[in-house]
């Protein structure tokens, strides 16, 4: 059995440069002494902010030094924190960075009220005497488009002390999920253990032997059963946080709430979900398709992710797949292909699970360059996450190069388009180099589970997220029970009569980290679609359709997230990206019926 090294025993190469940002924990230090200085200087424009439009400019600057201060101390210190989650310095230091944040927020309570107090004509005033305001137009727009929404200084004050309280569901779902919590080891079929940890996860129940899938399954989600009264209070007080947020300002639900913080109207969450509520018949002949290819009388959840086409090596080292998705990338041009080469050879990436290492993958934008966590195995799957980790990290990278501090942060609506493109951009390029039937039938395999985990499974995911912040806005309370038969009818109901709903899948929200994230999971589904089309754009026009997606990148916020889109060619506003993205998937059900002659 494969053992887990420890972090000092995973070599040099393999880690990200975390000392780009801090040489050392005493940098760091000496940064967050400065960075308490900011509440007394945030204080001290209280009444005058804009009594002028040089102060006026002046705090917005100091904003901006604010955001760059704070961008390296929370990266230096969340980033060395998920090396080893069992490291209570570094979770120290994130707590300590979370108290200072909640007392800079409370001193910038008056902030937002004293905008708001500006009457339009005195703010045009103020643009015209100081030119220098007219970068942050937008930014302040943004602002006062929201006044129903602010409240008095005294108020504001109390919501932000409640910041850090606000996060506490959070904190203790990942100390939870990613540092206590360890799974009993599964068995394969000659009786051999095989380490059961969230990264191992998935290989194991990508295995032909169904003993291993089915003991594996059962290690996690019984696992999680023994703590169902614990996750379930846990996710509850996260939407209970949620509600109060909303509530406090004058939001008629959290999913309004969420929504206009990134400028996406809720129709669009909403006729998502009904899209795919269309097509739902087509999931459900894949579900058939891959029960008959698989042979069995029955099939169940811990057999969705095995490959139907057996008998395909799925073994990518880290170097293959560096080497196969930077080839991918040659429609992008070489600027695009310039920064990921950037990102493989000087410290960007964390590339091998440790002992303690927050789990799965992630890209942190930060200002000195972005940081990616991995935890690589060799596995297709894995070379699908570099793509995609890569796709934010290179949208991160380009928005802070081409955009002012105030601008330079995209919103979480766009976020999961750059790295779904890069892994559709990584599909072409396989398919179209894969001469091998039986390999091409393989990748036609992953192409669908892509479409059934990311514009299926993350749209029920949205879906159940909305239920259940419904549930608690409607006064009701959310429990082990109702939680676990809400999911248990949404399985049914996405995966049709040709699964077996399996009562261990009815915890699977419970290690869902993303339902801690504020109606996140449903950008996956609305990325994925809208890389879907960029990327045949891509590939199918070239240049210019290259220079309008690279502008789209380097947007960050300067516009609302739906415009950005539409620039690069996509509308989101209505189904025809998510229709598109279905019409390709029943292509490809297409194509694998006809080589599995079924």
């Amino acid at each position: 059995m494969e053992r887990i090294p420890q972090r000092s025993e995973v070599s040099a190469e393999n880690k990200w440069k975390i000392n780009d940002i801090y040489a050392s924990d005493e940098a760091w230090e000496k940064d967050l002494a400065r960075a308490g200085e900011f509440a007394e200087k945030i204080s001290s424009y209280k009444g005058q902010l804009c009594s002028s439009a040089e102060k006026l400019l002046e705090y917005l600057k100091l904003d901006d030094d604010m955001s760059l201060i704070f961008d390296s101390l929370i990266n230096y210190a969340q980033r060395k924190g998920d090396e080893d989650t069992r490291a209570a310095k570094y979770q120290e230091m994130c707590g300590r960075l979370e108290m200072l944040y909640v007392q800079i927020t409370g001193a910038s309570a008056y902030v937002t009220p004293e905008l708001l107090s500006v009457s339009d004509e005195d703010m045009e005033r103020f643009y015209k005497e100081r030119p220098e305001l007219e970068l942050y137009r937008r930014a302040l727009d943004r602002i006062r488009k929201r006044r129903e929404h602010i409240l008095s200084e005294n108020e504001e004050r109390i919501i932000a002390l409640t910041g850090e309280m606000m996060g506490t569901p959070d904190n203790i779902f990942s100390m939870f999920n990613d540092a206590d919590l360890k799974f009993p080891d599964a068995v394969d079929k000659d009786g051999e253990a095989r380490q059961v940890t969230h990264e191992s996860y998935i290989p194991l129940v990508q295995s032909e032997d169904r003993v291993l899938r089915k003991s594996a399954f059962e290690s996690i989600y019984h696992t999680y059963e023994g703590f169902k009264n614990t996750t379930a209070a846990t996710l509850a007080a996260q939407v209970k946080t949620l509600v109060f947020r909303a509530r406090a300002r004058k939001y008629n639900s959290t999913l309004e709430a969420a929504l206009d913080g990134t400028e996406v109207d809720r129709s669009v969450y909403r006729s998502l979900i009904e899209a795919v509520h269309d097509n739902m018949q087509l999931m459900h002949r894949y579900v058939k398709i891959r029960k008959k290819a698989l042979g069995l009388d029955e099939l169940h959840a811990y057999d969705l992710y095995v490959p139907i086409v057996g008998g395909v090596e799925d073994n990518v080292s880290f170097e293959q797949a560096k080497r196969e998705v930077y080839e991918s990338l040659a429609p992008m041009g070489e600027e695009y292909r310039a920064i990921f080469r950037e990102g493989m050879e000087n410290g960007w990436i964390d590339v091998y699970e440790n002992e303690g290492k927050r789990s799965g993958a992630y890209s942190a934008g930060a200002k000195v360059h972005p940081f990616v966590l991995l935890n690589y195995k060799n596995t297709l799957n894995w070379e699908f996450t570099l793509a995609h980790e890569m796709g934010h990290a290179i949208h991160s990278y380009l928005s802070n190069k081409n955009q002012p501090t105030v601008y330079s942060d995209y919103v979480i609506f766009v976020a999961e388009v750059a790295s779904t493109c890069n892994e559709s951009l990584l599909m072409q390029y396989l398919l179209k180099n894969t001469n091998d039937k039986k390999r091409r039938a393989f990748l036609v395999n992953y192409f669908l589970e892509q479409f059934r985990t990311t514009l299926f499974r993350q749209t029920m995911f949205a879906e159940f997220e909305l239920m259940i912040n419904e549930k608690i806005e409607r006064g009701e309370s959310l429990t082990a029970e109702n939680l676990c038969e809400m999911y248990h009818k949404l399985n049914a109901d996405y995966y049709g009569g040709d699964l077996i709903v399996d009562s261990e899948l009815d915890m699977e929200w419970a290690r869902i980290p993303h339902f801690y994230y504020n109606y996140y999971v449903y950008q996956y589904a609305t990325g994925f679609s809208a890389a879907i089309a960029l990327s045949q754009r891509i590939l199918n026009e070239g240049e210019s359709a290259v220079k309008d997606y690279i502008g789209f990148l380097s947007g960050g916020c300067s516009t609302d997230p739906i415009s950005l889109l539409k620039g690069a060619g996509v509308d989101m506003t209505g189904k025809k990206a998510v229709e598109d993205a279905m019409k390709l998937f029943s292509s490809l059900l297409d194509e694998m019926e006809e080589v599995l002659g079924i």
